[in-house]
């Protein structure tokens, strides 16, 4: 049974991968794989397991139990990605990502390359690396007119965001995870991963600035020649930003989740937009007057733009791989690696090409239930670098990777064709770094 699972698996990431030929969006697949895989567990009541990090094995446990904590998990960052991308998408209705643009004079690709990748290497270790590749390819857009271009640019932000998120304990995901489980330090990690992160970047955007891609100018955006500048832009961005790097400080305040404190820097932030706004309405009202109106609130209207299929492709994955996590059969994979290969830094580095291909999330999960090192060990912060820079290698193998294909209908195949072997050559950079560095640090 577990072979038919797994084919279904293989099946349904690989109608992903063919979306554009397929001519289907790639959420259905991943919602259709996501049922499936549970419905079989569930009509051939197949058991399902827990880790237990302190014992380190798997635990029995109801399907019902484990299906509701991989809900909430999953709702915890769809809901923190709601929130965040809700923030970026009212401050672009103040036009206030104008400021960060009315700064970029160059019409020079590669110096904009090299601008655009510093700008999301160090947004992403303090927004996350999500939220940044959402704020870069945003400015992107109204700096950059020609697709194609724009196409190249978004592959290295992507890869530049990834790196810049594995050295702060807030910038990515599976890094936070290993953070609350107190297996890095925020100092440690700062001092073990940003060297390493920043020649994950630098040697493939100097690589890709060699490319034709990035050589002459930039054309201007015709479309936004006219763009005036709203008063209150600058003040949307900077209160956007604000609110957004406030979230690991509420995090630390009230030791709870980071969608909650998400949310409540989307309540002040949607507070000052209505107020800022030239239209004052009730945004709860359901009737007919304020329907009309309500395409003129920004918290309406910032909403309506919400890039939901990506959402919706989010849930679908991540619930699918929760499936073959439940059944331990990534924890026995790991397991299996572990025993196969005794050198650990290979066993790592494939767990973070791996993480290209499966969501890195119930990887890292499986990885703190591998080791029993102690905290601050380098094996947990190179854990942390693979993970957080091996999803660059494809495009659906990170966040920052899914919201891009999103925004910008970036093909799978042209990913792979042009980027991915530009993030292998930072991943296997950064690596290196990594462990020539790990003995001088020790």
């Amino acid at each position: 049974m577990e072979i038919i699972l797994v084919s279904i698996f293989v099946l349904g990431y690989l109608a992903i991968t063919l979306e554009h030929t397929l001519k289907i969006d790639k959420l259905i697949p991943a919602l259709a794989m996501m049922a499936i895989l549970w419905a079989i567990i569930a009509l051939n009541h197949m058991p399902v397991f827990e880790v237990d990090t302190n014992l380190k094995q798997l635990v029995p446990t109801h399907i019902d139990e484990i299906l509701l904590h991989h809900l909430g998990k999953t709702a915890e960052i769809i809901i923190f990605l709601l929130g965040a991308m809700t923030i970026v998408e009212i401050i672009d209705y103040f036009n206030g990502f104008s400021t960060i643009k009315s700064f970029i004079k160059t019409k020079s690709k590669k110096a904009l390359l090299w601008i655009f990748a510093i700008l999301a290497f160090i947004l992403s270790a303090i927004i996350d690396n999500l939220t940044a590749t959402i704020v870069l390819i945003t400015i992107l857009q109204k700096v950059i007119a020609d697709r194609n271009t724009r196409l190249w640019f978004a592959g290295l932000i992507i890869i530049s965001a990834n790196a810049g998120g594995a050295w702060s304990p807030i910038g990515d995901v599976t890094t936070t995870m290993l953070w609350i489980a107190n297996k890095v330090t925020t100092v440690k990690l700062i001092t073990y991963l940003f060297i390493p992160s920043m020649v994950c970047v630098v040697v493939p955007v100097f690589v890709a600035s060699l490319l034709p891609a990035f050589k002459g100018e930039i054309e201007a955006n015709e479309n936004e020649e006219g763009e005036v500048a709203h008063k209150y832009g600058s003040i949307m961005l900077y209160l956007g930003l604000a609110a957004i790097v406030f979230v690991p400080v509420f995090k630390t305040l009230t030791h709870l989740p980071p969608y909650v404190g998400m949310m409540f820097s989307l309540a002040v932030v949607s507070t000052f937009a209505e107020i800022f706004s030239a239209t004052k309405i009730n945004i709860t009202s359901i009737d007919g007057d304020s329907d009309a109106a309500s395409s003129h609130s920004p918290v309406h209207k910032s909403l309506s733009k919400i890039e939901l299929p990506s959402i919706l492709f989010f849930l679908g994955i991540l619930l699918a791989v929760a499936a073959l996590e439940s059944l331990g059969m990534l924890f026995g994979f790991a397991e299996t690696l572990n025993t196969a290969i005794p050198n650990t830094d290979i066993v790592i580095m494939l767990l973070g090409i791996g993480s290209a291909v499966i969501d890195n999330v119930p990887l890292v999960a499986a990885s703190i239930g591998m080791f029993s090192e102690s905290i601050d060990n380098p094996l947990w912060h190179f854990i942390a670098f693979s993970a957080g820079t091996g999803g660059s290698i494809l495009i659906i193998g990170s966040a920052a990777g899914v919201v891009a294909m999103g925004m910008e209908k970036i093909d799978f195949f042209w990913y792979f064709k042009n980027i991915s072997w530009l993030a292998f050559l930072g991943f296997i950079s950064g690596s290196t770094t990594f462990m020539l560095l790990r003995g001088f640090i020790e």
